[in-house]
């Protein structure tokens, strides 16, 4: 018997003093981390929201097999964040509705979330009204009339069933219940909600595709609220999908269960905790170069060195050579040769040994 068959349905619980222990050390490490980050300079905090959110939005549909090209989804965040990162690739319609469900989750997470709401969501995700070869109903929910929602794996002839969802014509009811407790139900942490909500949201599972992934949107959408900010810094389903195992693993187990969802909320809270402690890995780049401006303290550069050493350190491709410099800055060759005869003799930059136009620069060994 799935839970939602259960006549205690939709009342879930869990042992809150089994839970009070990792959820304190969730929210230390997520102001520990949230602490680090407002130490950094704005345009770094962007940066590491730029990357974050990227690897958000890539990581959330490869859980479902949809692999998106980063490039895209970075120029489509780039731009709705009004950042100029520059040289970015054109993202196609479906990039543009993953990020735009996204955004629209972090950005306004002090916003009831309605029927409206996901229903615009899922239809972002869906602009051409297909999963793949298959038509389905857009900015809706299901009808059934393919047959019962299943989530199934397997070959075609050896297919395993792993879940059977609420049939459609509970969908209504079971919506305006979870949507009601969501918005106004009894107040519980933000965190916490967060793990409840997923697990009730793909019980329903009330939409033909892209279940998943709206229901990793609204688990966004809370840990936005529990910091009450929009700049994201960590990516919870950059970690689910390197537990994508374990993930389904413990879903199905927890809604063939009865009520009691504490093991569900004491692994989510778990994974939550490592994505935490991740992040200062997917954000190595953004950290380094908060160091090295942090090294270098007092001493001034101007605009067109601070552009170029930030080139550096994202990993300039090829040579940097006095003419590229001045092309990157739009500054003369003479300017250029100052710029660095400046961070040469200061030390930040070194020359190749190389002599004449085949002279080059990079960041000194000791940054």
């Amino acid at each position: 018997m799935y839970i939602h068959e259960r006549p205690e349905w939709p009342h879930l619980y869990w042992d809150s003093e089994a839970i009070m222990g990792p959820l304190g050390e969730v929210r230390h490490r997520q102001g520990r981390l949230l602490g680090q980050m407002q130490s950094l300079g704005f345009r770094l905090r962007d940066e590491a929201v730029l990357l974050t959110l990227t690897e958000d939005v890539v990581q959330s549909s490869e859980i479902e097999g949809e692999r998106l090209d980063r490039e895209e989804v970075r120029s489509s965040i780039a731009r709705r964040l009004g950042m100029d990162v520059g040289g970015l690739k054109a993202p196609d319609r479906n990039v543009e509705g993953v990020v735009e469900m996204m955004l629209d989750a972090t950005r306004h997470y002090d916003q009831p979330l309605t029927q409206e709401r996901l229903l615009g969501w899922h239809a972002s995700l869906f602009p051409t009204t297909r999963s793949g070869m298959q038509k389905i109903r857009v900015g809706m929910w299901r009808d059934d009339k393919e047959g019962p929602m299943q989530v199934v794996s397997g070959a075609v002839g050896r297919e395993r069933v792993h879940f059977d969802a609420p049939v459609a014509a509970r969908l209504e009811r079971e919506m305006e219940s979870f949507l009601d407790w969501f918005n106004s139900g009894p107040e519980i942490d933000s965190v916490l909600k967060a793990g409840v909500a997923h697990l009730w949201f793909v019980t329903i599972h009330p939409f033909d595709d892209g279940n998943g992934r709206i229901a990793r949107t609204i688990v966004d959408l809370c840990l936005a609220r529990s910091e009450r900010s929009s700049q994201r810094f960590y990516s919870m389903s950059a970690q689910i999908r390197q537990e994508r195992n374990t993930y389904y693993d413990m879903l199905e187990e927890t809604q063939k269960d009865g009520m009691d969802i504490t093991l569900w909320l004491t692994w989510f809270l778990g994974c939550l905790g490592r994505a935490i402690d991740g992040a200062e890995t997917l954000l190595t780049g953004v950290l380094a170069k908060a160091r090295f401006w942090e090294s270098l303290g007092t001493e001034p550069v101007n605009e067109r060195q601070r552009l170029v050493l930030n080139r550096l350190l994202d990993g300039f491709e090829g040579k940097l050579t006095t003419s590229k410099w001045a092309k990157l800055t739009k500054s003369s060759p003479d300017t250029a040769l100052r710029d660095i005869i400046d961070l040469v003799e200061r030390g930040i930059v070194v020359r190749s040994k190389e002599g004449g136009r085949s002279t080059s620069y990079t960041l000194a060994s000791r940054v």
